[in-house]
C-alpha cells in the first residue's frame, strides 16, 4: 500500500471533521514541547509496540507527522503502520514547522 502525503489544508479538514487520528513520530520530549491539537504520541521506534493500543481500528484514517520536511520519522512510521495492516495511513511531511508556519495552534504537555 502506498502512503500518500497530505497538505496542511487536507490535515486541517480531516482533523476538523474528526475523521482521522493524528500521531507524532518523534520522541516524547518533542511531543511535550508542542504537538498538533489532539495528536497522539507514537515515536517511530515504538510503532510495533504502541500502535495496537493507540490505534485499535486498522481501518481508521491515520496521519503521521514529525518536525518538517527534513525529518524522515513520519515516512518510516507510516510505512511500518501500513505493513502492520493499517489501511488508511497518510503522512504530513510539512509537520509542525508547516503547521506553525500557517498560523495554526499547537498543544504542549503529555
Amino acid at each position: 500500500m502506498a502512503v500518500r502525503n497530505l497538505s496542511r489544508d487536507e490535515v486541517r479538514q480531516k482533523l476538523d471533521g474528526g475523521r482521522a487520528a493524528v500521531v507524532e513520530a518523534l520522541p516524547e520530549q518533542y511531543y511535550r514541547e508542542a504537538h498538533l491539537p489532539g495528536a497522539l504520541l507514537l515515536p517511530v521506534d515504538d510503532v510495533d509496540e504502541l500502535a495496537p493500543g493507540l490505534l485499535p481500528d486498522k481501518d481508521a484514517e491515520v496521519i503521521v507527522y514529525c518536525t518538517g520536511t527534513t525529518c524522515s520519522n513520519s515516512g518510516i512510521a507510516a510505512r511500518r503502520l501500513a505493513e502492520l495492516g493499517y489501511s488508511k495511513v497518510f503522512t504530513y511531511e510539512g509537520g509542525k514547522e508547516d503547521w506553525v508556519g500557517g498560523g495554526l495552534p499547537t498543544e504542549s504537555g503529555v
